[in-house]
C-alpha cells in the first residue's frame, strides 16, 4: 500500500526537530533521523553531515517494507522495531504512530538500553504530532489543482483538437 504524502508544518516541524535533538543528546546516540515510509528525510539531529541521508533513508524505507512483508507471512501484524548490531556503529529504527521511521545510529559511548528508553519517550512525543498532523490533514479542504473550473468535456477538448 502506497503512503500519502506527508504535509508538514513550520510549527510541527520545529517541535519534531526538537525532539530529535533531545532523543540525540540524552541517548548519546551518533545520529537521529526520522524517515517516512516513502524514504523521505524528514529531520536529522547530530552527525548526519558525514552521511549519505538520502541513500540511508531509502535503504532504511526499504529495510521496514521487507520486515513487513516477513510479518505478514508469519501472520504479524507489524514489527514496531528493529535492532542491527555493527562492529562500530548499532541502529535502532522504531515506527512513529505507523507512519513514520525513527533511526538511531549509535556507537559504544552509550548502550542498546539507554537508546531504548529515550526512544520510547521519543516516540510518544512524535506519535502526537504526526497525529495532530494527521487530523490537520483530514479537517483541510480537499486540493483541486484546476481549482475546480474545468470539465471533464474541457479535458476532453484539449486532446481532440
Amino acid at each position: 500500500m502506497l503512503n500519502p504524502q506527508l504535509v508538514m508544518y513550520d510549527e510541527e516541524l520545529r517541535q519534531i526537530q526538537a525532539i530529535t535533538d533531545k532523543l540525540q543528546q540524552d541517548s548519546r546516540a551518533q545520529t537521529i533521523l526520522l524517515v517516512d515510509k516513502n524514504g523521505q528525510l524528514i529531520a536529522a539531529s547530530g552527525n548526519s553531515a558525514e552521511l549519505d541521508t538520502t541513500s540511508l533513508s531509502s535503504l532504511v524505507a526499504g529495510n521496514v517494507a521487507a520486515t513487513g512483508g516477513i510479518a505478514s507471512l508469519i501472520k504479524e501484524e507489524e514489527f514496531t522495531g528493529q535492532f542491527h548490531e555493527g562492529k562500530g556503529i548499532s541502529v535502532h529504527m522504531s515506527l512513529v504512530g505507523r507512519r513514520v521511521i525513527l533511526v538511531v545510529l549509535f556507537d559504544k559511548n552509550t548502550t542498546h538500553g539507554l537508546v531504548r528508553l529515550r526512544v520510547k519517550k521519543a516516540n510518544e512525543e512524535l506519535t502526537k504530532i504526526f497525529d495532530e498532523l494527521a487530523a490537520k490533514a483530514a479537517a483541510a479542504p480537499s486540493f483541486d489543482p484546476f481549482g475546480g473550473e474545468i470539465s471533464d468535456d474541457d479535458i476532453d477538448n484539449l486532446f481532440n483538437d
